[in-house]
């Protein structure tokens, strides 16, 4: 994808987030994030988009993945099944969760028979309460989510999610229940391995 600088990054997260959504609460919310590392945090410390900026590109990136994902399955008319309100706030804010968690430390590394050192991000997190779920709490700290937001942004990462694998909830009853919530869990997993790169080690 074309490099954009941290200013561009946030500017077109920004345009979207003014665009769409106009919900009681959006503006703290989008205050929060501001006084947040939201726009220069990675997305993840090693995998995708690790880099500075990275969180805010990828939910961007996902923005646009889901609008094509429900161009494609409902047509032009989708908005008469899921309004623009509600696109920008699942894929915009599903992983607030990621917010003032990924710090900035430094390891040794040999290069060329020589120890250097090298920064690295490490998770420090000061609200342990789970992925998905944890960006649901903290939305629901600013702004009213619908049952159907709330559901796509609390399983977004399907069978990725630790909750799936201990066994403790059937992700098909979640999925054909809530067709948008695995829309955008797809709009996601495209995101994440089509749009963006992940770093060499």
């Amino acid at each position: 994808m074309e490099e954009l600088t941290l200013e561009e990054i946030k500017e077109e997260f920004l345009q979207i987030f003014y665009d769409n959504i106009e919900r009681d609460g959006a503006e703290e919310l989008l205050e929060f994030l501001e006084r947040s590392d939201f726009f220069t945090a990675p997305a993840s410390t090693r995998f995708h988009s690790a880099f500075e900026g990275g969180l805010c590109q990828h939910s961007v990136n996902v923005y646009k993945r889901f609008v094509k994902l429900l161009e494609g399955e409902y047509g032009q008319e989708w908005e008469n099944v899921i309004s623009r309100e509600s696109v920008a706030i699942i894929a915009l804010l599903h992983d607030i969760c990621k917010v003032n968690t990924y710090k900035v430390d430094q390891k040794n590394v040999k290069k060329d028979g020589v120890w250097v050192q090298e920064p690295f991000y490490k998770v420090e997190d000061s609200l342990p309460y789970g992925h998905g779920e944890k960006s649901v709490y903290m939305i629901s700290g600013f702004m009213k989510l619908t049952r159907e937001e709330a559901m796509a942004i609390n399983w977004h990462m399907g069978g990725f999610d630790p909750r799936i694998k201990e066994g403790s909830v059937r992700l098909a009853d979640v999925f054909y229940r809530y067709p948008i919530a695995f829309i955008f869990h797809t709009a996601d997993n495209m995101a994440t391995y089509l749009d963006e790169k992940q770093p060499k080690n």
